[in-house]
């Protein structure tokens, strides 16, 4: 594991207006001597932390896994996983990931040593121990759902004398959850139950709380997930502080210092233009009509996700009831009733041929608001922006290209890179340019959730469900669907009525995908349900069109053992099928 920065801790500045620029100390100048020496000495240690947690190829891509679930299609980042076709251990993702999230663990080893021993208050330097336990669990926790077993190093591993010998064979899974849930017990007695506003985004208890819940939840132990998880919904100890925000949209939306209740452990984007600290989200959701992009919509919402989503009333929704015979029509008989033709300068709809807009609007937006929240759906708008950031109204339709022109971003219609009738991501695009805040299309400046409360109320409802406490996952599940206007479960009209744990367990797994589309949870949700397999189909456009196939294989259940690795460490051994 001869990992990129390993050698050096990144060490954080404050720069102007409270933003944070890197600066990288070589490790043997940080002696005892020179560095770990007072409060903010620790504090910069901490901060270095959380920058590698935020690295792309760490936890800040985490939404790019959608695509490799059912929800989600795409080209990028994980083409290779969500096809399951060239999936191999010299996979450039599958050895980015275990290099970024070992250079986490060697940050967080290098903070739990040397803090220690620093002339410091022990507040302090307990604050900062339970930061690096909960992030090297963290990071020990996606290890384990990707590749089982894997070498563990602690801080008695100090990486700038044992660069040249990382050679640990793998621990057994059993053992690295073992050591996850340590750490994660320790960081619950070490962590604040918050921070002031200057050190907004660092780990909480709560955060701990929610996270040890999570590694249970993922061991099937329901009762001590239940314990964890409400212990932060219900403050059972303690004045967490976390509420469901109002209002679902606008809690994707956050920027400029906004934060949400809801949020217990995220990424804080700063800025969205030259400074500060943004994750690249439009890059990968964005459209072409979005800051213009030239390579754009490398991900996005699939059809199976978008008819999830149920109508108004709580009842499935089924095409079949807008236009009979679509479920199994041809593409021609479907592009007929959503096709409309538009002039050659894409700036005008010359003729709605056979197609009833009216009709094919209120198919989606007489459905779960989350549906037309998350989504762009064929002739609604959106504002995107024409050349040099200027704000400027765009409208989806399906353009008939033999009947007349087709669409381009640089006018007034929505544009497919991939030349896909897909669905285009509202949700975490920015639109306009939020009033000249935004201008940088790879600095999304939106508060992005790791564990926010929505997903942990719905994990609590899973383990009360399969503790057999039905009636109680219940109340939890229809907090959810309470806050975006949809009817609850048990709530009177028979589709609404739960018919025992079975029965239970699908709608928790439906509102999670519904809920959490666009977050990077789906992938790891079915692998852990033992739905991956079932899950598995090929990618179709709106029409039904063949976009790319999917293929799977019982080895993909878990990752390859780099195969670099594997050169370097000849005590690993691969798993198996790879």
């Amino acid at each position: 594991m001869k990992l990129k920065y390993i050698a050096s801790l990144c060490v954080i500045a404050a720069a102007m207006s409270g933003c944070e620029s890197l600066d990288y100390v070589p490790g043997n100048q940080m002696s005892g001597t020179t560095f770990w020496q007072t409060e903010e000495h620790a504090r910069q240690a901490a901060v270095g932390m959380y920058a590698a947690m935020k690295e792309p190829w760490c936890f800040g891509m985490e939404f790019t896994f959608d695509m490799c679930s059912d929800i989600a299609d795409g080209t990028s980042p994980w083409a290779d996983i969500s096809r399951g076709t060239s999936f191999a251990s010299n996979s450039g993702g599958v050895q980015n990931h275990w290099q970024y999230l070992y250079e986490l663990v060697h940050r967080s080893n290098t903070v739990i040593r040397n803090v220690a021993d620093m002339p410091i208050s022990q507040e302090t330097i307990d604050r900062v121990t339970g930061e690096a336990k909960f992030l090297r669990a963290m990071a020990y926790f996606r290890m384990l759902n990707c590749w089982g077993g894997v070498p563990y190093y602690d801080e008695t591993c100090d990486i700038n004398q044992e660069f040249s010998n990382l050679n640990s064979p793998r621990s057994s899974a059993e053992e690295i959850r073992g050591h996850i849930i340590d750490d994660l017990t320790e960081a619950i007695e070490k962590l604040p139950v918050s921070w002031d506003a200057a050190d907004l985004g660092r780990a909480t208890k709560g955060a701990a709380y929610a996270l040890r819940g999570k590694v249970y939840l993922f061991d099937r132990k329901w009762t001590e997930a239940i314990a964890d998880f409400e212990e932060i919904v219900n403050n059972k100890t303690n004045n967490y502080g976390y509420s469901l925000h109002p209002d679902y949209n606008e809690l994707f939306r956050l920027y400029n210092g906004n934060h949400s209740p809801e949020m217990i452990f995220s990424i804080q984007s700063i800025d969205g233009n030259t400074a500060g600290y943004a994750l690249d989200i439009v890059s990968y959701f964005g459209n072409k009509s979005t800051m213009r992009l030239i390579a754009s919509n490398r991900i996005v919402p699939s059809t199976t996700l978008a008819d999830m989503y149920e109508n108004l009333d709580g009842s499935p929704f089924d095409w079949d009831a807008v236009f009979p015979g679509f479920n199994d029509g041809s593409s021609e008989m479907r592009r007929k009733y959503m096709c409309v033709a538009i002039d050659q300068g894409s700036t005008t709809v010359t003729s709605t041929l056979d197609c009833d807009t009216t009709k094919v609007l209120d198919a989606y937006r007489l459905r779960d608001p989350r549906l037309c929240l998350n989504i762009i759906t064929p002739y609604s708008h959106y504002l995107g922006t024409d050349a040099g950031s200027t704000p400027r109204d765009k409208q989806f339709v399906l353009a008939d290209p033999t009947k007349g022109g087709a669409p381009m971003e640089a006018m007034a219609f929505m544009r497919n890179s991939e030349g896909w009738n897909s669905y285009f991501w509202r949700k975490w695009i920015p639109t306009g340019n939020l009033d000249g805040y935004w201008g940088e299309y790879n600095r999304t400046p939106y508060e992005f959730p790791l564990i926010r409360l929505g997903d942990v109320i719905l994990m609590l409802a899973e383990a009360y469900n399969e503790a057999g406490e039905t009636d109680k996952a219940i109340v939890e599940v229809n907090k959810i669907r309470e806050r975006v206007g949809m009817p609850g479960l048990n709530s009177g009209e028979a589709w609404l009525a739960v018919s025992g744990k079975e029965d239970m367990a699908e709608r928790i797994r439906h509102e999670r995908a519904c809920e959490l589309a666009g977050e990077g949870q789906r992938y790891w949700d079915l692998r852990r349900w033992g739905l991956l397999q079932s899950s598995v189909k090929d990618a179709t456009d709106i029409f039904g069109d063949l976009m790319y196939t999917r293929s799977y294989q019982a080895r993909h259940e878990t990752w390859p053992i780099p195969l670099v690795e594997m050169e370097r460490n000849t005590n690993l051994t691969q798993n198996e099928g790879w």
